[in-house]
């Protein structure tokens, strides 16, 4: 008898990695499920998790990535691609959104039925991505509605709304400009190399030739160039015969030839007097009125001197009860004990469980036979027995944990709205509450940006001109919802801000990273322990759209090996959703929020417990249900 599986994804799951197979013509192409962004490495194929449940949008978003790689696999050439590819980041972007258009219009032509899936993951990616919510052009990317347009165009298909949202703010401005070159579309489509001229061409048309590069089919040998060779030739021919002229008037009249090389001698004798003279004059100068050049500005990131940050004048470091007022907070704080009520009792237990262990290893740590002390009752027999014997005290060791200070950093993104913040921000509550109670300080911090797909920097980048790989293109919000030494009853209704409409935006880890890192290294505790919940890798589109796509995420890494590196601060991570195993050396990752609590404390009690082997084993996410970290 067959054994049913497990896993009610798995024939599923199967399936759709065969079909893919046979859709890219591959057959030996490696299918993933991960909850790592979707994407193509080598010979894999990374496509979205799809959990027991099987939800209708997860298996559509499932089928439409697999089906869009499939298309990508088989009709892109990545030589050919590199070959006509921009080096300019604007003119890239459209050129890679085209490509990526073309080979998902191939498809369509060919494969009819991978048009719908398709279509589903484009549906999926835009809503996630806030293109529904662009009002003004400048908010959407440009590179993408050129993308959207060439598919549009291709197949003839309506978009969904959001991705069309997209495309209709930036749709008459590419077809006014480049109404000729997207005459000759579907007759160039099936041709990669024909296409990615085409490609070029509406970059050019678009106003972004001076991105573009060298002409890869131009022909080397350009005429001019020819042209100034032969007359430096003739130059280096005629300055030959002058020196043999020379020669042969020296050679018939020694006399005036001595002369005039004296002469010479003479003359560059004064010109090298007067140029040590010029020298002497420069180098001579007085101390203190020499011009002394301003000093280098500092980087942008400690961790990484090459990251840098456009404008940060706009960024701001905010107190939660400034971003809103005392009752609202008081209401949001009402909202968010009532939507987790039946969890709060979890999580109690779980933090008075937390408590106890803490307690018991204040109290069972002692020193014997001091001079000093309180007396050791448990020894008096030994004085009745021989008087002569001296008392014995005992002195309570402390415990390592006692001047600690601990660091909650909450993603405060998009992508964490709903259940997740609201059970980061309970956790976050009751566990510096427990600690508290220990003598444990705890802050807990909040990052996100002030607004979506740019802000201000954004605004002063277009009003200077768009200069190339600005760097970090958005306006940080850094928010403090409890310091270290504020009380945890002050701070209780602060984490309620979480619930604010409108507050979580997109996420640029690295820098909040960094900054609750120098947050910890001022503080006085001996121990400090930074503890980071996150649902994704960093995410700001303005930032990705004009940068190389690893920007954000090359920096988190360098802030994490800086930080790990240091050792001055005991970093670990959880990730709901998203494997940040990748990122920390200490991490653990969750499938569901539902998680969170029992994570969290059973990191914290790890860190705590005095056995290595102990602290080892829960250092290494040793838990059910977890990832292991590497």
């Amino acid at each position: 008898m067959k054994k049913p599986t497990d896993n009610p994804a798995d024939p599923f799951k199967k399936a759709l990695a065969e079909a893919t197979k046979v859709m890219a013509d591959d057959p030996d192409l490696n299918v993933a499920y991960t909850v790592d962004p979707a994407g193509m490495a080598g010979d894999t194929i990374r496509l979205p998790q799809v959990s027991r449940r099987m939800t209708r949008d997860e298996v559509l978003l499932a089928r439409g990535t697999a089906d869009a790689l499939a298309m990508q696999r088989k009709y892109h050439d990545n030589a050919t691609h590199a070959r006509y590819a921009p080096p300019g980041d604007m003119a890239r972007s459209i050129y890679e959104a085209m490509e990526t258009a073309r080979c998902e219009a191939m498809g369509a032509r060919d494969m009819p039925g991978t048009a719908g899936n398709i279509d589903a993951k484009i549906d999926a990616e835009s809503r996630r991505a806030g293109y529904d919510q662009i009002k003004v052009p400048a908010d959407a990317p440009l590179p993408v509605a050129a993308g959207y347009l060439i598919r549009h165009l291709a197949t003839g298909r309506d978009l969904p709304p959001a991705a069309d949202n997209v495309m209709g703010m930036w749709r008459d401005f590419i077809e006014q400009r480049a109404t000729d070159t997207l005459e000759n579309l579907q007759e160039r489509l099936a041709d990669q190399s024909q296409f990615a001229k085409l490609a070029r061409q509406m970059i050019e048309d678009l106003g972004y030739g001076d991105q573009l590069g060298d002409d890869p089919d131009e022909d080397n040998d350009d005429p001019e160039d020819e042209a100034e060779e032969d007359q430096d030739e003739q130059q280096d021919q005629d300055s030959e015969g002058q020196d043999d002229q020379d020669d042969q008037e020296a050679e018939a009249d020694p006399e005036r030839s001595q002369e005039e090389q004296q002469d010479s001698s003479e003359a560059q004798v004064s010109m090298d007097d007067l140029a040590d003279e010029e020298l002497d004059d420069e180098t001579e100068l007085p101390d203190g009125e020499a011009p002394l050049e301003p000093p280098a500005p500092a980087p942008a990131s400690e961790a990484d001197p090459n990251y840098t940050v456009f404008d940060n004048s706009f960024d701001e470091e905010v107190l939660a009860e400034e971003l809103a007022e005392p009752a609202e907070l008081e209401r949001l704080r009402a909202y968010l004990d009532q939507q987790l009520e039946p969890l709060k009792g979890a999580v109690s237990r779980l933090a008075n469980k937390l408590q106890r262990r803490l307690q018991a290893q204040q109290n069972r740590s002692w020193l014997f036979d001091m001079e000093e002390g309180i007396l050791d009752a448990g020894r008096l027999a030994r004085v009745v027995a021989n008087p002569t014997t001296p008392l014995s005290f005992k002195v309570e060791k402390d415990t390592e944990f006692r001047d600690t200070v601990v660091t909650l950093l909450l993603d405060n993104s998009g992508s964490m709205r709903g259940r997740p913040i609201s059970i980061a921000a309970i956790c976050a509550d009751v566990l510096a509450s427990t600690l508290e109670r220990c003598d444990v300080k705890v802050e807990v911090l909040g990052f996100t940006t002030r607004q979506w797909k740019g802000g201000q920097s954004r605004e002063k980048w277009l009003a200077d001109g768009r200069p190339q790989q600005p760097g970090r293109l958005n306006d940080l919000r850094h928010i403090i919802y409890k310091k270290a030494d504020a009380p945890m009853r002050r701070t209780k209704d602060n984490l309620g801000l979480m619930m604010k409409e409108g507050l979580l935006k997109e996420n640029i880890d690295g820098e909040a990273l960094e900054w609750a890192h120098r947050r910890m290294l001022a503080r006085p505790e001996a121990r400090k322990i930074l503890m980071v919940i996150s649902d994704g890798a960093p995410v700001d589109d303005s930032t990705l759209a004009m940068n190389p796509q690893n920007f954000l995420e090359k920096h988190l890494r360098d802030v994490i090996d800086m930080v790990e590196k240091r050792k001055q601060v005991e970093l670990i991570a959880i990730g709901i959703g998203h494997d940040v195993t990748r990122y920390y050396q200490h991490a653990v990752t969750i499938t569901d929020a539902e998680q969170l609590a029992g994570a969290m404390t059973e990191q914290l009690a790890g860190l705590f417990d005095q056995d290595p082997r102990a602290r080892a084993r829960t250092m290494g996410m040793k838990s059910a249900g977890f990832k292991k970290g590497r």
